[in-house]
């Protein structure tokens, strides 16, 4: 699973990343804030997968 919650979070890391730059692009705020609120998860997600590692050897 921890494959899995990896790439989900990397792929929730680009596109969140891709939306904002995007959204600032065509001075949309509301969006670049959807997309960095996106990216933040995708952060968080792979930091909580990070910390199971240890716990699993």
């Amino acid at each position: 699973m921890t494959a899995i919650g990896r790439t989900k979070a990397k792929a929730e890391q680009v596109i969140g990343k891709t939306v904002r730059k995007a959204a600032h692009a065509a001075h949309k705020e509301t969006l670049a804030a959807k997309g960095a609120a996106l990216e933040a998860r995708g952060m968080m997600r792979g930091a909580k997968e990070r910390s199971k590692d240890p716990f699993k050897r």
